[in-house]
């Protein structure tokens, strides 16, 4: 059941359906994330029949991520189109360097315009938010090449704006952890292969089946980094638990099987980047 709207977040909200009611005939980017989520409920709620989510289906997409996007989807029932994307046989998306992210949504972009413009849509928009600004993100710089609309931030929402309204709308979605694509997990300069993503999607999968709910499997060639929460990092170091990812990681094919004592946190692989890289992907 919906609560009601924090007073705080009125204005917001209000801003957000104004912009989207000027959009016209729309395309939300959609990966069943909270934000994406977000956007496309609002846009749906606003917009009718007159938007579709469309969600980009690859290699790099965990299968349980698509199946709850879809879902998601038909609860609430928005409309919903999977578009194949091949972001993998471009070659420099495989070789994974710091534009990775840019070279996967000029892919996802490039073939929604052209969805666009088949089916008469008039734009794109996508559910980047206030707090991602500040984030290395060089996907964002793909969105302004193709002129994506970013109506989250044009409201001025933040991450914790949007889990506050998607509660208050009664999304199960409202708490979902973060969760980038399989090949963010791969360190920088090791080649994205189908290979790869299946080991970090299965080790995925067995530590959500043991109870560990936010999680990364970051791929470093023989060795795996385990990210956990930090609240669940006592559970994660019982010799019986030490013992199992032992275990599920050796039959994935690496020789070292690593635990990160600093715990779970998004974007743990940019540490290594160059500091007036990430600068230059923010101005």
């Amino acid at each position: 059941m919906a609560e009601p709207i924090p007073s705080n977040l009125q204005s917001k909200l209000s801003a957000l359906e104004t912009i989207l009611r000027s959009m016209g005939k729309l395309l939300v980017a959609y990966s069943g994330g909270v934000d994406s989520a977000f956007l496309a409920d609002a846009a749906h709620r606003i917009l009718g029949d007159q938007m579709l989510a469309v969600i980009a289906d690859s290699p790099s997409l965990a299968r349980s991520q698509l199946h709850d996007a879809v879902a998601f989807a038909q609860e609430r029932q928005i409309p919903l189109h999977i578009l194949a994307t091949s972001e993998l046989e471009n070659p420099e998306y495989a070789r994974n360097d710091s534009s990775r992210c840019f070279h996967c949504k000029d892919e996802l972009f490039s073939k929604m315009e052209e969805f666009r413009s088949e089916h008469g849509f008039n734009c794109i928009a996508y559910g980047v938010n206030l707090d991602d600004k500040g984030d290395f993100r060089p996907g964002q710089e793909a969105a302004k090449q193709h002129h994506v609309a970013a109506p989250l931030v044009d409201a001025g929402l933040s991450k914790q704006d949007i889990r506050d309204l998607a509660r208050g709308a009664g999304m199960r979605t409202w708490d979902k952890p973060a969760s980038a694509c399989l090949s963010s997990r791969i360190e920088y300069g090791r080649p994205v292969t189908r290979e790869a993503l299946s080991a970090i999607e299965q080790g995925e999968d067995a530590l959500h089946t043991l109870g560990f709910r936010q999680v990364r499997v970051r791929h470093h060639g023989h060795i795996v980094r385990i990210e956990i929460a930090r609240q669940d990092l006592p559970r994660a170091l019982e010799s019986s638990m030490v013992a199992q990812f032992t275990q599920i990681f050796k039959a994935l094919g690496f020789t070292y099987v690593t635990l990160d004592l600093e715990g779970f946190r998004s974007g743990s692989m940019n540490a290594v980047l160059p500091a007036d890289q990430i600068r230059r992907s923010q101005s």
